[in-house]
C-alpha cells in the first residue's frame, strides 16, 4: 500500500512537468524560471531513487522517479537554452553587450 501512495505522490509532481515543458518550447523565454529551483527538484529524485537501490526495495515505482527526473531535466535544458535566447535577444536590442555588460543609459 506504502508503493501504491509513493507512486500517487510521484505522478501528482509528475503531472506538472510536461505542461512546462510545453510552455518552455512555446515561450522562448526563461524569465520566472529558476536553474536552482530545477536542479534541486532532480537532486531530489535521484536521492530518492539512491534510497530505493540503497534500501533493497526496488520496485515499479522506481519507473516513476526516473520518468520524472527525465522530465525535470528535459526542462531543466529547456531553461538554458531559453536563457541563452534571452542574452541574444539583449544583445540583438541593444541592451546589453555581447559579453554581457550593460550598456550605459542615454548614449
Amino acid at each position: 500500500m506504502a508503493q501504491m501512495f509513493e507512486m500517487m505522490m510521484l505522478i501528482c509532481f509528475g503531472i506538472s512537468w510536461p505542461l512546462n515543458i510545453v510552455k518552455s518550447l512555446r515561450s522562448h523565454t526563461a524569465k520566472g524560471k529558476s536553474l536552482l529551483f530545477e536542479i534541486c527538484i532532480v537532486t531530489g529524485y535521484c536521492f530518492g531513487l539512491a534510497g530505493k537501490f540503497i534500501s533493497g526495495n526496488v520496485t515499479y515505482v522506481a519507473v516513476f522517479y526516473v520518468l520524472d527526473i527525465l522530465m525535470v531535466s528535459t526542462d531543466l535544458i529547456l531553461t538554458c537554452r531559453n536563457r541563452k535566447l534571452d542574452h541574444l535577444a539583449k544583445v540583438k536590442f541593444g541592451e546589453i553587450d555581447s559579453l554581457g555588460t550593460s550598456k550605459p543609459i542615454g548614449i
